[in-house]
């Protein structure tokens, strides 16, 4: 979190004297206030994102399943980036990471992060021993199957452009997985870096002039701020193209296949009410996803000549007509 949200976190729980807690994601942030709950005190909550996003509502429904009303006996607060990466010191794991350093006793629970243990967040899934707890997308053990997808609905493909954030540890984690894969499908890749919004145009540049016969951009809080123009550029270029989250699918892009992100950000209230009730982060395991879903987008596939194999379609989650 900048120093001055920081600041006016602390001022407000001296002012308030409410519970406070802290609820990371890749992409998101949920922070509340530090000190023992008081009688008729309302919780109050500051949820911290990139973007406004369909897992919010998520999120609230899952703490109304827990008897939890915004605005009658908990608060919310929340802060975007709105896609502007300078009003976060960084976004998705970093996000975190920021969270972490800037506090050893605040609670924090994770909505969404591939790798808690390597990224140092927790000792371990079971006992995360510190100040962290929540969920993880394991999103870099889905690198293999996603290109194993694109190799079923593309049979001859032999090249594919990934596009990366090289600033997210996740994104290296993940590349180095699809690397792994690669090599057993017969695919080679071109890995392309994006650090900034700024740097999508020579990207793009860079996956024509390789050649890529298809587009598979990692999940990452850049790569989605991003997600209309990456769409735009694999529908122009008639390439197929992978994606971590239905909501790119949703924008125009060809298939999606990862962790249910809305049953993510539901489990995550879980915790919230947990944390609340006075349990201790350290003691609570970080869970891994139970539901994974694959989106195909039909009128995409129409769109760049494609036609998507039986095979591969009739084990959609969804699909866009």
């Amino acid at each position: 979190m900048k120093t001055g949200m920081r600041q006016q976190a602390i001022g407000n729980s001296k002012k308030h004297k409410l519970l406070r807690f802290a609820l990371c994601a890749a992409l998101f942030a949920l922070c509340a206030p530090a000190e023992a709950q008081q009688p008729k005190k309302v919780p109050r909550i500051g949820f911290l994102s990139d973007s406004r996003q369909s897992w919010d509502e998520a999120f609230r429904q899952g703490l109304r399943e827990l008897g939890y009303v915004e605005g009658q006996n908990i608060t919310i607060e929340y802060r975007y980036a709105e896609g502007k990466v300078e009003r976060l010191p960084d976004l998705g794991t970093q996000a975190i990471s920021a969270a972490k350093q800037s506090t050893s006793m605040i609670p924090l629970v994770m909505a969404v992060t591939a790798d808690p243990v390597g990224s140092g967040f927790v000792a371990s899934l079971a006992r995360p021993g510190g100040n962290i707890t929540g969920l993880t997308s394991l999103s870099q053990d889905l690198s293999g199957k996603r290109l194993e997808l694109l190799k079923e609905t593309v049979p001859r493909l032999t090249r594919v452009g990934i596009l990366w954030n090289s600033g997210n540890p996740d994104n290296a984690t993940q590349l180095r997985e699809a690397e792994s894969a690669a090599t057993a499908l017969g695919v080679q890749l071109q890995p392309v870096e994006v650090k900034s919004s700024n740097d999508f145009d020579k990207a793009f540049s860079g996956i024509t002039k390789g050649r890529s016969g298809a587009l598979y951009a990692l999940g990452d809080s850049l790569i989605a701020t991003n997600r209309k123009r990456i769409v735009d550029f694999a529908a122009k270029s008639r390439l197929a193209s992978m994606f971590s989250t239905r909501q790119a699918v949703e924008a125009g892009g060809l298939m999606a296949y990862g962790t249910n992100f809305l049953d993510l950000f539901r489990r995550t209230a879980i915790y919230v009410d947990k944390i609340l009730k006075g349990a201790k982060p350290a003691d609570l395991p970080v869970e891994q996803p139970t539901k994974f879903e694959l989106v195909i987008n039909l009128k995409t596939a129409k769109q760049i000549g494609l036609t998507i194999p039986p095979n591969v379609l009739v084990r959609a989650d969804k699909v866009i007509r």
